[in-house]
């Protein structure tokens, strides 16, 4: 059996119980190691095979686990954050299923669920916004024209973008073009991890802030009002709001 398990953001103590717990008993592991915090390999067994899959090409950690499952030995591929999200897994899942080896995704904590804990913000505020776009701007990988992230920018809503600081003067500008310039921005570099950093700023000074911090890979920017002090309460909690579980007060 293959399980691909989402390591979490970073802080070794952010992966699941049910990831840790299969790491704990691995035969083989093959992590992400570019991205994936080495102290979880702590945590596998003396005799656990390792390997970074950093410089493997697809057939190589397709060829490592075919191997290992014919010697029945319990495989773990180890993404970073949660591995649906930019984790290159469908190509190993349709290699796994051609070569008819069974395997499970466990979840893990995405980055972006991180960059809010490390700002102590919430995405969807009521009155701001009810709506999260994780994005990327197009770089080596393409990104459909639909998608375009000056498309997206046009709804205002929260914006989450992956993979793209190192153009963060590109990105703030075409992000101009739809939001105000006021807009706050937000950069987290490292989410969870030691080393991290947040720049705070707008769409009109973002990206001279995170030049000057040196920030050029391994960040999230967050883009939207709900950086901002001003939202609704919610109705959650409201004594007027009646729902099933609550009789709306009359005072």
């Amino acid at each position: 059996m293959v399980y691909i398990i989402g390591a979490g953001p970073g802080d070794p103590e952010l992966i699941t119980v049910k990831g840790m717990k299969l790491l704990q008993k691995a035969g083989v592991v093959i992590y992400a190691g570019s991205l994936v915090n080495k102290e979880l390999l702590n945590e596998v067994p003396a005799h656990c095979e390792i390997h970074d899959s950093a410089s493997m090409t697809l057939d190589e950690v397709l060829g490592v686990m075919e191997r290992a499952s014919r010697e029945g030995k319990e495989i773990v591929r180890l993404h970073t954050g949660d591995p649906s999200l930019f984790g290159a897994i469908r190509e190993q899942m349709d290699g796994l299923d051609r070569l008819g080896i069974h395997y499970e995704v466990v979840p893990g904590v995405s980055s972006f669920c991180a960059t809010a804990a490390a700002l102590k913000k919430e995405y969807t505020l009521p009155g701001v916004t009810q709506t999260v776009i994780l994005t990327r701007m197009e770089g080596r990988t393409k990104v459909p024209e639909s998608e375009d992230i000056e498309q997206l920018a046009s709804h205002n809503a929260t914006m989450v973008i992956f993979l793209s600081v190192g153009m963060m003067e590109e990105v703030a500008a075409k992000l101009a073009k739809k939001y105000a310039k006021d807009t706050p921005v937000a950069v987290v570099y490292k989410a969870s991890w030691p080393q991290q950093k947040i720049v705070r700023g707008t769409l009109e000074n973002i990206a001279g802030l995170v030049q000057k911090e040196g920030i050029r890979k391994t960040a999230l920017i967050v883009v939207g009002w709900f950086l901002g002090d001003e939202y609704e309460l919610s109705k959650l909690y409201d004594s007027q709001f009646t729902h099933e579980y609550r009789t709306g007060s009359m005072e």
